[in-house]
């Protein structure tokens, strides 16, 4: 028997969306539109559900910002995804700059705070920033004629 022909429009083609757990929505809301300079997508509510996105300019790819707690989790889980979340130790991707030394320099003077300062890797140049909720990201420069 032949192999079945697979349907294209059955196959996933992207991540869309990517949950950054916060602590607060409106202070996470300011932190990443004014201090990152990243574009609001959505801010509504539905069912006393808020859907908050936010994307760095020119990308498609949201950010959820998103508080603990119900529907996704009961408040045990919620209470512990806040103090993980308020440790310090999540630390949910990485963001892609063209210039790290330049953008470290303008988040540095915007009040953002740095774990590591921009560094050569064999990856690119990397720096490592908390948001305001206290989760950790990359800030990473590709090195020079990577196609990604």
């Amino acid at each position: 028997m032949p192999p079945r022909a697979r349907s294209v429009a059955a196959m996933i083609t992207q991540l869309s969306h990517t949950t950054i757990w916060v602590l607060d929505q409106d202070e996470a809301r300011d932190f990443y539109t004014g201090t990152l300079g990243f574009e609001l997508k959505v801010d509504e509510t539905m069912d006393g559900f808020r859907w908050l996105t936010v994307s760095p300019p020119g990308t498609d790819h949201e950010l959820i910002l998103l508080e603990p707690g119900p529907p996704m989790m009961d408040a045990e889980a919620a209470e512990q995804v806040r103090a993980l979340v308020a440790k310090g130790v999540l630390g949910p991707g990485a963001f892609r700059t063209d210039d790290c030394r330049a953008t470290y320099a303008q988040l540095r003077e915007r009040g953002v705070t740095f774990l590591s300062e921009p560094t050569e890797r064999f990856y690119g140049v990397e720096a490592t920033l908390r948001d305001n909720s206290g989760n950790w990201f990359s800030m990473t420069q590709p090195p020079s004629g990577d196609p990604r």
